[in-house]
């Protein structure tokens, strides 16, 4: 966590508050974030950068900063939020980065855990960054016929295959949890077994999934917040991931959970999946 859809809702949320926006000036309380940077070099580039833009690519939020890119994966316990009053003593506590802007409003990248990643990457950078990741999910132009061809002669688990970013970027533990059920596919099925039918049927399921977590701002279980810091409400909606124990909606059956597949949460139905 964050995944795509929650990743994709912080996006929407701070793309109009900040862009055209210049970051005057940047201070960051740790630097075991960064990835390729150092602190000084990070706030120094920052600051007198005019906010372009925002997009998503994969789990990252990517603010476009002229020739360079400030990419940010939030991971498991980060939130991106623009404060317009001084932060309170429990917000600064976790306040990582720091950016002032010039209107005098403040971004705010909060870890409490600091699992995230920060990177500051050049035009070079960032397409080298980019052509390492696999394909968007949602991206119209991503076959069947593709998602096929990368499981083909795998003995991986499809749960496996489907969370690998080089593969397809944005789904994790709780989307492929529910991918993999609404197809009908048992989670720990090697990637090679999977006939074109059944990739065609997990592409469509995914993007439902992914569309429908979007729509509903993400899944909140603990840490997420969205851009303006409300909770995601996808949880509601979700058929297996955090129900191991209880009936299937389906059919009824006790729905079982495993950590043998990738060492994570892995729920699924005997019965509906194969």
């Amino acid at each position: 966590m964050p995944e795509l859809p929650e990743v994709e809702t912080i996006v929407r949320d701070l793309t109009p508050l900040l862009t055209g926006r210049r970051f005057v000036r940047a201070t960051l309380s740790h630097d075991d974030v960064l990835r390729g940077i150092s602190g000084a070099a990070l706030t120094a580039g920052l600051a007198g950068r005019d906010v372009e833009g925002m997009f998503r690519r994969a789990k990252h939020a990517v603010f476009v900063l002229g020739t360079h890119r400030l990419v940010v994966q939030p991971g498991m316990s980060g939130a991106l939020l623009v404060h317009s009053a001084p932060l309170a003593p429990e917000e600064a506590k976790y306040a990582v980065l720091r950016v002032v802007l010039d209107d005098g409003r403040e971004l705010v990248y909060r870890d409490v855990r600091r699992l995230g990643t920060l990177l500051f990457l050049d035009a070079a950078g960032w397409q080298a960054y980019d052509a390492a990741l696999g394909w968007e999910p949602l991206d119209p132009a991503y076959t069947p016929e593709a998602l096929h061809a990368q499981l083909a002669g795998s003995k991986q688990a499809i749960k496996k295959l489907i969370m690998d970013q080089k593969v397809v970027v944005g789904i994790g533990n709780i989307y492929a949890n529910e991918a993999l059920f609404a197809a009908g596919i048992d989670p720990s099925k090697p990637g090679a077994r999977v006939n074109l039918a059944q990739a065609a049927l997990l592409l469509a399921e995914s993007r439902r999934i992914l569309q429908a977590a979007i729509d509903n701002r993400g899944t909140t279980f603990r840490d997420y917040r969205t851009g303006t810091g409300g909770k995601g409400e996808f949880v509601a909606f979700l058929k297996v991931y955090g129900r191991e124990g209880q009936p299937c909606v389906v059919c009824g059956t006790r729905l079982a959970g495993t950590h043998e597949i990738d060492a994570r949460a892995t729920v699924f139905c005997h019965r509906c999946q194969s």
